[in-house]
């Protein structure tokens, strides 16, 4: 169990842009925001797979402001510092699973933003398998990462996220992402890739799913 929401807790009021701080070391929003307007020119429904406390979902409701977005996580604390628009912005508590089959084929655009790595590797081809039945026919799944490096960022960054989440921290190479991907989801095909500052290490890989 990691300590990341009692550290949190203790900031009170400062919470929020202490966390913006400290994410800002490893990852600029802004840019990953350009990444995503670039790469998917418009959607109408996105799905946002492990929103967090909603800092991606803010990104998402700017860079798409007629869609309708749906953000869940298997944590009871989602979206809890999210401080964006609220009319189409719904958060919800649930696995993708449930959404797969509740609203299959359902999401001009699936987002996955720094999740992976933190789910078991032998259950990442079946979640990602869930997260392909939500992709509309001609939608596209975006999934950003950090890459496995030597750098001493990358130790820096794997060290803080073992320790604040608890979790056991996989991380992977854009190539075995790649590889992991075409093994769990055929059907899709690979649409883009490229890096987001302020490190090389932050990577995506766009997947569409063809047109029906």
């Amino acid at each position: 169990m990691g300590i990341g929401a009692s550290v949190r807790r203790a900031f009170g009021p400062w919470e929020r842009p202490v966390a913006s701080a400290y994410r800002a070391i490893y990852l600029d929003l802004a840019d990953l925001e350009r990444v995503l307007a670039r790469q998917v020119p418009r959607a109408a429904s996105i799905l946002e797979v492990g929103g967090g406390e909603g800092a991606v979902t803010e990104l998402l409701a700017r860079t798409f402001g007629e869609a309708r977005i749906l953000s869940i996580d298997i944590t009871p604390r989602i979206g809890r510092l999210y401080a964006g628009r609220k009319d189409l912005v719904e958060f919800r508590q649930a696995s993708v699973s449930e959404i797969a089959d509740d609203q299959p084929a359902s999401f001009d655009l699936v987002v996955l933003s720094d999740v992976l790595h933190h789910v078991p590797q032998n259950l990442r081809e079946s979640f990602l398998g869930d997260i392909a039945h939500c992709v509309a026919p001609g939608g596209q799944l975006v999934i950003k990462e950090w890459a496995r490096t030597a750098a001493p960022i990358h130790w820096l960054c794997y060290a803080s996220d073992r320790w604040l989440t608890g979790d056991r921290i996989a991380f992977m190479t854009p190539d075995e992402l790649r590889a992991l991907v075409g093994r769990a989801v055929p059907g899709l095909q690979h649409a883009g890739e490229g890096e987001i500052a302020p490190w090389a290490n932050n990577f995506f890989q766009a997947y569409q799913r063809p047109a029906a």
